[in-house]
């Protein structure tokens, strides 16, 4: 691939690259309808899979591929570890900060020492002859001393400039003491707190002496006179730097060693010291160099490395030196001869630098000060150079050895290429001089270094070069997008390139209009962002933001792109009041919600990720800023933001919650004070906008994606904190209690119906924790006349709240519920909660629906949740008791009948009370901030009691002294602050970061190693297929192993795995267990509870995606489903997703009895139970997509879902009937008949591809054949067991079919009737009989039956002809 169109094929829709990009999110399934649910990429994998297949397979192979689901679903970014990662977005400390150099310096005076007395030579130096004269370029003989030495001083003045043309300079020629000490006082105060330079040429006087000292003259030139180092050192103080050019130069780095012991001073100290040669070294003599050949590799480098490599080079004989001054062009234009070698002897000296140094070395003598960082570069030249006359030039600090890199090689030859076109250019005028190829070459280098290159490999040396090379418009696209496939590589490059110093490259750049270059650019920033947020406050100033809300803007970037650049302005404004302003001034709010407008739901061209980050980017520019947010509401932007709570991917709509909630008012601020006529209409506004708000976020409370309802828990949090007076007026009230007859009527709640829902269900929210006896067992009632108090399933008449009729829910140890005997409610007191309180309340059902929201969530399958849920709750003073049943072991039951607790599954939990009962219970009062609040009108109440009354109850003070019961709440007094600081916070802005973090250019490594081992499993299944079709099963009673589960209660549910000889069971407790059956010594492999709070135990297991790493799905018999993977690891199980799927009840309703099932083709989830509907749930878009009229009275006990055909499903009535649905016909249901007499307690579909064939068992014991299409009796009967029949199995593939029954029998029987094997007792040596049975599941691909019976025991049986396996 051509590197030019890197980018551009990486954004176009055909690209491979692309797709596996694009899937790292969103599985691309907005841009699908219903009946193409797989993720493009995975689609595309599996088809390459089954064609592989296809091609080596026999035909009648080609029909079985039917039997393979193509799709993967919760295997995205978000069910990597939602329960136990608390995400980081980019970072602003740590491992950035150390790439910004620490404080940019300049050195802002210099001062040269110039000791030459010309023609009168040091007694100790005897010279050679031809010698070397030459200084500064000039031979000092060519004319009178005096001239020659200040044409010196000047030449050496005009050659620092070069470096540093803003310093002031000073020279002092052949000086005294006094004349130094006055030079020095005089530039340190000149240059205040910048660095001084000072440099000392010392060719007329003698070496330095072991002392450390350097001499000087007297006024009449007759005497040498020294100067302590340390002298010089209390004169010029710091920062500053030396250069020192004369014999013995080692001996004043020595001295200064001595002076400042560097190792427990040198951080205060910044002194750098450059010297000519060691302490026991001569300068050069020889005629080649110049006598200060060290001063002209420090001030004119090019000058003296084309010299020195003339004279070395084969050039030398058609090149003459005065050439070299003519080289045509100025140092700093880099289209000439002369700035193109400039250039590359910086990218050169640079690169050296950067792969020998340490790093903080590299940043603080290349990156901090301009002048320090020429005079290192050309001090490695001088290194090589003077190394080569057997002279070693040293440093302080100390820098290894450089002069025989390699990268002298490449600059070697960029001098040859330039010295032999010198001659042309300079006879001919109009020559057109050659670039030299040393950029297009070093790109290739680290082009080669991109493909093969790695984290744990060494860096690629080239970095450096790449920068300078940002510098020429004829390289900067290829450099760009070179560099852009290199922060690619993760975090690690990010920071070496920010190492480098990269950043104002960048930065700069931002102000070019070039087309193309946007993509790229904008690409480069994202990476830098990802990681360090702290460039947000740059952007800002140089007003880099423009720059990305243009291109979010503009129509013709992909999607995916400007979702980058949503990306880049989101960092810009998270937490940066500046950078808030800035971006509401450049008119951020009317772009984002342009495009949410203009982007209609399930359009093929939305990008979801573009879509996500325009809510985060604009929840983030709310965030905590008032301006803004009227902008927002005035732009009618809850409304806006409301339709994508629809979304088919979590991300969006948890990233739309998140935008929404930053848009409620919490309270506090200076717009609430505000009086008089504006500030009413500004706030009816307000209120309306808030109430919608308020109404969208209810709409996903029970959202299928637990990041959707984390959001909606942080939003809710945000809303009672501003509404706090309000919702625990509610809540009390709610708590006051109340005769029987309002308490026991149906929530009038079910018939408030939200503006934002998308279902027509009117019970959705009704939400699972309204399910009353399913959730908490019984309702406990005692009026006001009772006199007892339950605690703990035991009566108690000592409390001293008995006589007022009021009760607590008692917490699990008995010395707390003693506590709380004597406790106070914790709902007036103020602490500054309630000051936020708005002056105008919301109407009271919104208030109702709020708290039966937040009960809601404190209840949610997934732990996170349930624990934002109850933070929530805390805010409004109520508090969750939690209690664990009592299991129920033998006869003894856990509370005695006469405690009037009907299913004593929940011990002695009762209402607690009101603060306003407490008042009237003469109980120890602490004073209360605010009066009480009137109750709100009871009506709305009774759905929120039937909720939350036995789980939760109002904060109770444990002791009158111990301050608030809450830690949330805190005990900061009046200030909101740190209170608001306590608030759950949102995760899913840091969640989405982390995408930009990773790898978007490239595919993953292992989604080879994926498709080969699915390519294998598919072969397997199949092969196995196959043989199960062909089979003929003879008798079918051969036990192959018994496992004892250890199970209080028996087995509820059971699964064999399909490629692995293990098997999964579970019990009422949802205890589940995982063995090897296959090993002698049936090993239990894991053991984990599917949560802590159970109650009718587990209704189904399934594994999702079985072709490839299967997950375990549970559904609990309230209707709650958890996904969990790596099950069968010991203690390593993960919970990948958790949600409630069935919403809403009939009335009267005590239990749910959830019936499931999960159909792999559609990546569909049907769940149904005491309700009169079966809800669909899309589990790659982790949603409710259908809710279906089960068109019956009763209520569905038995569910399958085709495993050959994708969208049907049959289902078994308590009444006995049966129907078969197609989610795809207008009506669904396809037909309806009623075989059984009894319920059905057991459906499944024939083997095979037939849709219309049926199996169906009812309680009576009679299993009934159906042929859908013939309407009418079922064409085979058999009555299998007398009324007794509990379990029905039915075989993917086989034609074999089991039942059992409580009776303590198996039986087995082909699809022709056929009785094959009846089953009594456990395969052990004392031929025990089984128990009573309570559930049987065949295995998928092979002839293997697993039973599982009341008495804790699981066996697993084979057919006779299969036992040869």
């Amino acid at each position: 691939m051509a590197l030019g169109d890197l980018m551009a094929s990486r954004y176009s829709q055909s690209s491979v690259v692309t797709a596996v990009v694009s899937n790292h999110f969103d599985d691309s399934g907005s841009s699908h309808e219903d009946g193409d649910l797989a993720s493009s990429s995975q689609r595309r994998d599996s088809e390459t899979a089954s064609s592989s297949t296809h091609g080596n397979a026999s035909g009648s192979t080609a029909t079985s591929m039917a039997y393979l689901p193509q799709n993967m679903v919760l295997c995205e970014l978000r069910h990597e570890a939602f329960e136990a990662c608390v995400p980081t977005g980019p970072s602003d400390n740590g491992l950035v900060s150390k790439w910004r150099p620490k404080d940019r310096m300049k050195t802002g005076c210099v001062a040269l020492v110039l000791c030459l007395n010309i023609s009168v030579d040091p007694p100790d130096v005897i010279k050679i002859s031809p010698c070397a004269r030459m200084e500064c370029w000039i031979d000092p003989f060519s004319m009178a001393p005096q001239k020659a030495l200040e044409t010196i001083g000047k030449t050496l003045s005009s050659q620092y400039e070069r470096w540093q043309p803003r310093a002031r300079y000073k020279c002092q020629l052949d000086p005294t003491v006094e004349e130094v000490k006055k030079l020095c006082n005089t530039c340190r105060r000149y240059a205040k707190s910048e660095r001084v330079l000072f440099h000392y040429n010392g060719h007329g006087v003698p070496k330095p002496t072991a002392n450390g000292e350097i001499w000087l003259f007297n006024r009449s030139y007759t005497q040498y006179i020294p100067l302590q180092i340390s002298d010089l050192d209390s004169w010029l103080k710091t920062p500053s730097i030396y250069v020192f050019d004369c014999s013995a130069a080692g001996m004043i780095i020595n001295a200064f060693n001595e002076l400042n012991d560097w190792g427990a001073s040198g951080s205060s100290r910044d002194c750098i010291l450059l010297a000519a040669c060691e302490a026991h070294e001569t300068l050069p003599q020889s005629s080649e160099f110049p006598a200060d050949v060290f001063t002209s590799c420090l001030t004119t480098p090019i000058k003296m490395a084309l010299r020195w490599f003339c004279r070395r080079s084969l050039l030398r004989e058609s090149v003459d030196y005065s050439i070299i001054d003519r080289i045509p062009g100025r140092p700093n234009d880099r289209k000439t001869l002369l700035g193109e070698l400039n250039w590359i002897f910086t990218a050169v000296t640079d690169t050296i630098a950067w792969n020998v140094l340490p790093h903080d070395l590299f940043q603080r003598l290349f990156r901090q000060d301009l002048l320090v960082a020429s005079l290192f570069r050309n001090f490695l030249l001088a290194e090589r150079i003077m190394r080569s006359a057997n002279c070693s030039p040293i440093s302080h600090p100390m820098l290894p050895p450089t002069h025989q890199h390699h990268m002298w090689d490449a600059w070697d030859m960029a001098a040859e290429i330039c010295l032999a076109q010198l001659p042309t250019l300079i006879d001919d005028p109009n020559a057109e001089f050659l670039p030299s190829p040393f950029f297009t070459e070093q790109l290739t280098a680290f082009e080669v270094w991109l493909d093969h290159g790695s984290e744990h490999k060494k860096p690629p040396e080239q970095l450096p070069i790449v920068l300078q090379v940002l510098l020429s418009q004829c390289h900067r696209f290829r450099a760009l997008v070179l560099l852009g496939r290199f922060l690619d590589m993760g975090p690690w490059a990010v920071d070496l390139a920010l190492s480098v110093g990269i950043f104002p490259y960048v930065l700069k750049l931002l102000q070019t209009t070039t087309p193309e270059l946007r993509q790229i650019l904008v690409f480069i920033w994202t990476k830098i962002l990802a990681l360090d947020k702290s460039c947000q406050v740059d952007l800002v100033k140089d007003g880099g933001h423009t720059y990305f809300i243009r291109f979010l803007d503009s129509m013709e970037a992909f999607p995916e792109q400007r979702a980058m650049a949503a990306f880049v302005l989101a960092v810009i404004v998270d937490g940066h009041r500046r950078g808030q302003e800035a971006c509401m001034e450049a008119g951020l709010i009317h772009v984002c919600l342009k495009h949410l407008q203009g982007s209609t739901p399930n359009d093929a061209q939305t990008e979801p990720l573009f879509l996500q980050w325009l809510c985060l980017c604009m929840g983030k520019l709310w965030e905590d800023f008032p301006e803004a947010q009227i902008m927002g509401l005035q732009a009618n932007a809850p409304a806006i933001y409301a339709s994508l709570l629809s979304e088919p991917q979590p991300e969006v709509r948890a990233s739309a919650v998140f935008a929404l909630g930053t848009l409620l008012d919490m309270g506090g601020d200076s717009c609430r004070d505000g009086v008089g006529g504006d500030e009413d209409c500004d706030d009816d506004e307000k209120i309306r906008a808030e109430i919608s708000i308020v109404q969208s976020l209810l709409s996903v409370v029970s959202d299928g994606s637990p990041l959707v309802r984390a959001e909606v828990a942080v939003a809710l949090a945000r809303f009672a904190f501003g509404h706090n007076k309000h919702l625990k007026s509610i809540a009390s009230a709610y708590w006051k209690p109340q005769s029987n007859s309002l308490l026991n009527s149906l929530p009038s709640l079910a018939h408030i119906k939200s503006a934002g829902s998308n279902y027509s269900n009117s019970n959705q929210y009704m939400p699972h924790g309204s399910i009353v006896s399913s959730q908490i067992g019984s309702l406990v009632r005692i009026g006001n006349d009772s006199p007892s108090l339950v605690r703990d399933g035991r009566v108690s008449t000592s409390s001293p709240l008995a006589n007022a009729g009021i009760m607590h829910g008692s917490p699990l140890s008995d010395d707390s519920s003693q506590h709380s005997d004597s406790g106070v409610l914790n709902d007036g007191v103020s602490n500054g909660v309630v000051n936020h309180s708005r002056s105008k309340p919301l109407d009271n059902a919104m208030y109702s629906q709020c708290v039966l929201a937040m009960c809601t969530l404190a209840k949610d399958p997934s732990p996170r949740i349930a624990s934002l849920g109850r933070r929530v709750l805390s805010i409004i003073g109520i508090e969750q008791v939690v209690t664990k049943p009592l299991k129920p072991s033998g006869n003894v039951r856990p509370a005695d009948p006469t405690t009037a607790l009907p299913t004593p599954s929940f011990a002695g939990l009762a209402r607690s009370s009101s603060w306003f009962d407490m008042n009237g219970g003469h109980l120890p009062l602490t004073t209360f901030r605010t009066p009480p609040v009137s109750p709100p009108r009871p009506n709305y109440l009774t759905g929120m009691r039937r909720v939350c009354s036995l789980e939760f109850r109002p904060h109770l003070i444990n002791s009158p002294d111990s301050g608030l019961a809450d830690p949330l709440l805190g005990s900061g007094g009046p200030s909101g602050a740190s209170e608001r600081s306590l608030l759950p916070q949102s995760t899913i802005y840091n969640w989405s970061c982390g995408h930009f973090s990773k790898p978007l250019l490239t595919a993953s490594d292992d989604s080879d190693e994926i498709l080969a081992r699915r390519e294998e499993r598919e072969k397997l299944t199949l092969d196995h297929i196959g043989k199960c079709q062909r089979s003929s099963v003879s008798k079918f009673s051969s036990p192959i192993a018994s496992l004892d589960t250890k199970f209080e209660t028996g087995t509820k549910s059971i699964l064999l795995q399909p490629f692995s000889p293990i098997v999964i069971a579970a019990d009422d407790n949802e205890r589940i267990r995982i063995w090897n059956y296959e090993e002698t010594t049936t090993t239990l492999l894991n053991s984990f509870d599917n949560h802590d709070f159970p109650e009718k135990g587990i209704a189904k297991l399934c594994l999702v995606n079985e072709l490839d790493d299967s997950l375990l799905l549970a559904a609990s018999c309230d209707g709650n489903i958890r996904i969990w993977k790596d099950y069968n690891v010991r203690n390593k199980q993960k919970l990948v997703t958790a949600f409630s799927s069935i919403q809403g009840h009939k009335p009267g309703v005590r239990s749910l009895n959830a019936v499931v099932d999960w159909q792999q083709l559609s990546g569909y989830l049907y769940a149904s139970g005491e309700i009169s509907s079966i809800m669909l749930w899309d589990l790659e878009k982790e949603q409710l997509v259908n809710t279906i009229p089960s068109s019956s009275d009763c209520s569905i006990s038995a569910l399958a879902a085709s495993h050959v055909h994708r969208d049907q499903f049959a289902a078994g009535f308590v009444d006995g009937s049966v129907r078969l649905y197609d989610v795809r016909t207008p009506d669904m249901l396809v037909c309806a008949t009623r075989p059984h007499t009894q319920k059905v307690v057991g459906i499944g579909f024939q083997p095979g591809l037939d849709p219309a064939k049926i199996i169906s068992a009812s309680q009576a014991g009679d299993i009934q054949f159906l042929d859908t299409r013939s309407h009418g009796d079922a064409y085979l009967t058999i009555d299998a067991h007398r009324g007794s029949l509990t379990a029905l199995a039915v075989h993917r593939h086989a034609p074999v079919i089991a039942s059992g029954s409580a009776k303590q029998l198996i039986k087995v029987f082909s699809l022709e009737g056929e009785q094959l094997g009846t089953i009594r007792y456990y395969p052990s040596f004392m031929a025990q009989k089984i128990g009573s049975v309570s559930c049987l599941t065949f295995h998928p691909y092979q002839i293997l039956l697993a039973a599982g019976a009341a008495d804790a025991y699981v066996s697993i049986y084979a057919d006779e002809n299969g036992q040869a396996r």
